[in-house]
């Protein structure tokens, strides 16, 4: 009699695949990717405002985030184009090492000149440093893609990528609280420049180019400066994506654009708002790092779950659900005067929520781009989603001051935090109409 072998658990495979060097890759590629992204946003504003920056200044150089947005402008030259000299690593690596090197390089330089150095210097710097990340982000997303071998490895691979983002958020939003209280913020600032060699490392050593992109260079090999090659760089990706999703695209473009709307609005009024409650940068910190970051993970675990189980879409709606919910926990934290243990809640509920929507939005987006506009299509993609919001972020100081007028300062950011949650209904009407209409014919995927 033969004994047949138990089948592996869910649980199981995925402990198996982590031993691929990929995945190892894309964690460490994802923490590379994350790290920028707070030091030249809330953690930024964190800093300003304790060196006397206004609310209203800090809402505006938040803008230097754009960059996130405005990235599908120039990701058709890195479809398309490989770096001089380091593009003897590929296309893929070539372009990741150079925008590490200059996003350390950015860091390093708002370290050493500081907000009271010069403001504006010291936004030119913050600038650098966001358009190298989002240059980043263009590349390692499109490496995520083309590495996968199957929709479940993309899977996979995404996770992989939210444990490593979210951990470097983990950094940049907690961690990084708890050092400058000892050390500064301006050591702080070059300690993170130096935790960019990570993805160098990565980069380097484990990350191999992936062949779809060695394909894709084959098949489009038109030179970018030819008008062939400008159509197919600009128009293509457009023309691939309404051709594969019909009539369906304007509805997944739309819901993508306002689903992270009120976290994004919110963001730059975040750790202001800690410091002017009265909460300390150790405690803050130490909440983010241990309930925040279980919460988070938590949520990452629940999307991947919900996305195999019950599909994409029921997922979008569940994360346009939980978003908005997490903004409203804030208001609560307000009028409780930054109760430690309303704080505490507010933490759990909010990590838990952005895990969850994140991954769900990025696991998402990915499955909708076609080899050989990966890089450009999910720029647009992404760029999309946060669009509107950082735009509208920019306001954020001026409305919590606006509101806050006959009120108190705390009253403010009640308000302010509730209304951001209150503008996360148009996603969710949004979403729960593309649920209803994909349930019987799902969006096709490459």
């Amino acid at each position: 009699m033969t004994s047949t072998a138990a089948p592996r658990k869910p649980w199981q495979n995925v402990l198996l695949n982590l031993r691929q060097p990929k995945v190892l890759a894309m964690l460490l590629l994802g923490f590379s990717s994350g790290l920028p992204l707070y030091l030249v946003g809330n953690t930024m504003g964190y800093w300003m405002r304790e060196n006397g920056s206004e609310l209203s200044a800090i809402g505006f150089l938040s803008w230097v985030g754009l960059a996130y947005t405005l990235k599908f402008l120039w990701a058709p030259i890195i479809d398309k184009t490989d770096v001089p000299l380091l593009g003897r690593l590929g296309r893929r690596r070539g372009w990741m090492l150079l925008s590490q090197i200059v996003v350390a390089a950015g860091l390093a330089g708002m370290a050493i000149v500081q907000p009271q150095g010069g403001l504006v210097t010291f936004a030119v710097l913050a600038l650098i440093a966001a358009f190298a990340s989002a240059t980043q982000d263009i590349v390692i997303d499109a490496w995520r893609i083309e590495i996968a071998n199957s929709t479940e490895e993309l899977g996979l691979l995404t996770s992989g990528t939210q444990f490593g983002y979210r951990t470097a958020l983990l950094v940049t939003d907690a961690l990084i609280l708890i050092l400058a209280t000892y050390v500064g913020w301006s050591m702080s600032y070059w300690m993170m420049a130096a935790l960019m060699g990570v993805g160098m490392f990565s980069a380097l050593f484990l990350a191999r180019e992936p062949a779809a992109t060695q394909l894709a260079a084959v098949e489009h090999s038109e030179p970018l400066w030819t008008i062939s090659g400008l159509w197919d760089a600009i128009i293509g990706p457009f023309i691939a994506f309404f051709r594969v999703h019909g009539k369906w695209a304007l509805l997944m473009l739309a819901a993508i654009s306002l689903y992270r709307l009120p976290d994004f609005v919110m963001g730059p009024m975040n750790n202001p708002f800690y410091a002017d409650i009265g909460l300390t940068k150790e405690f803050v910190g130490e909440v983010r790092a241990s309930v925040g970051l279980i919460s988070s993970l938590i949520g990452i675990a629940a999307a991947g779950i919900s996305a195999v189980r019950f599909g994409f879409a029921p997922t979008l709606l569940a994360g346009a659900i939980l978003g908005p919910g997490s903004n409203a926990a804030f208001s609560w934290v307000a009028y409780a005067h930054g109760d430690p243990t309303v704080f505490v809640s507010a933490m759990a509920i909010d990590g838990f929520a952005t895990g969850f929507a994140g991954t769900a939005l990025v696991a998402y987006m990915s499955s909708l781009t076609s080899i050989g506009y990966t890089a450009t299509q999910y720029a647009l993609l992404s760029s999309f989603y946060a669009l509107l919001g950082k735009m509208l972020k920019g306001f954020s100081g001026v409305a919590v001051e606006y509101l806050a007028e006959g009120r108190t300062l705390i009253e403010g950011y009640a308000l302010f935090f509730l209304g951001t949650a209150l503008a996360g209904l148009p996603a969710l009407l949004l979403c729960l109409w593309l649920s209803r209409q994909l349930r019987a014919r799902p969006p096709q995927t490459i």
